[in-house]
């Protein structure tokens, strides 16, 4: 089972017991048993008969508008929640104390991984001297923090420097001199936007496929936004999922200005480059490595949901949540 992503613009409907895209070109059957989730990018119809053929077959889908900015998911009703672990999340959250040590582990395993990239290039000749030790300094500074908004400061402050620094691994007309969102305002903050929601959504479907609550997370507040346990965990994957494949496509030049294109004071990924993207994204996480701990191969998508499964015994007190650490 797979992904599916739709960028052409039609009508998805059901036949019998498979689904149809419909477009201008003609009619693509998509086989209901291989879908594990689908992905719309292009201007598509539905119908109430096929959400409710989706639900049958536990298939969410996701939304994403013009701009490729997420703008939400359907899933089916939940089908593997727990009261009981939904009330230790809800406890690991209104205690303070313990929130705290969460979004601790959360923020240090994030600024772990940003060292750990760069480290990688480092050995490799690049100078990144300056800015692996005020990231180094930083996470010593954040085990000190005594609540939320002095860890997520702590972490924003890493995460410019680690920005930055791509200066130095990056060709110059990819470089980030500057994080911009909403709109992102050149190629490298486009692709940074775009597979930080691809992230953000992959973490999504794989919590769904637990007994943990999306809505809760703990270093992103929980409050009126729909979902914030799958932010937390991307902010932990994102250095070796998110940024690894920026590094690759364009160091690789499988990107180019070309790519790109200026619309309402931003730049985005045009359709070819949002498909280079989508299929570098989907290579990557089916991709399998060793399991350390398992003594397994295990995929990269998979790793999302070993990663869900530490922060539910965690919870349940069986054992402390150590995050993903990548392998510099």
């Amino acid at each position: 089972m797979k992904p599916i992503y739709i960028f052409s613009a039609g009508r998805l409907v059901r036949r019998q017991n498979t689904l149809f895209l419909e477009t201008e070109s003609g009619k693509k059957p998509v086989p209901i048993k291989r879908v594990s989730e689908i992905y719309v990018f292009g201007e598509v119809d539905l119908n109430k008969r096929l959400l409710e053929f989706l639900t049958q077959n536990r298939i969410p889908m996701h939304f994403f508008n013009r701009y490729e900015y997420y703008v939400g998911t359907y899933y089916p009703r939940e089908f593997l929640s727990s009261g009981h672990l939904t009330l230790k999340q809800a406890e690991h959250y209104l205690n303070s104390h313990l929130r705290l040590d969460l979004a601790l582990r959360i923020v240090i395993g994030s600024i772990t991984n940003m060292g750990r990239i760069l480290s990688y290039y480092s050995r490799r000749g690049v100078n990144l001297t300056d800015p692996l030790n005020t990231i180094e300094e930083l996470a010593s500074k954040a085990g000190n923090a005594t609540d939320i908004s002095e860890l997520m400061a702590y972490e924003g402050n890493a995460r410019e420097v680690y920005y930055h620094s791509w200066g130095q691994i990056l060709p110059h007309d990819f470089a980030m001199y500057s994080r911009t969102r909403k709109p992102p305002r050149s190629p490298v903050n486009a692709l940074v936007s775009f597979l930080n929601s691809l992230m953000y959504t992959a973490v999504l479907a794989q919590i769904y496929q637990t007994h943990l609550d999306p809505r809760i997370g703990y270093l992103h507040e929980t409050n009126y936004r729909r979902n914030t346990l799958n932010l937390d965990i991307a902010d932990i994957l994102k250095p070796t999922y998110v940024d690894r494949i920026i590094f690759r496509l364009v160091n690789r030049k499988q990107v180019h200005a070309k790519h790109f294109l200026r619309e309402g004071g931003g730049v985005f990924l045009n359709d070819a480059g949002r498909r280079i993207v989508v299929e570098a994204w989907e290579e990557y996480l089916q991709k399998t490595y060793r399991h350390p701990r398992l003594k397994r191969s295990v995929s990269w998508r998979t790793t999302i949901r070993l990663e869900l499964y530490k922060l539910e015994k965690h919870l349940l007190g069986d054992a402390p949540y150590k995050p993903f650490k990548h392998r510099s």
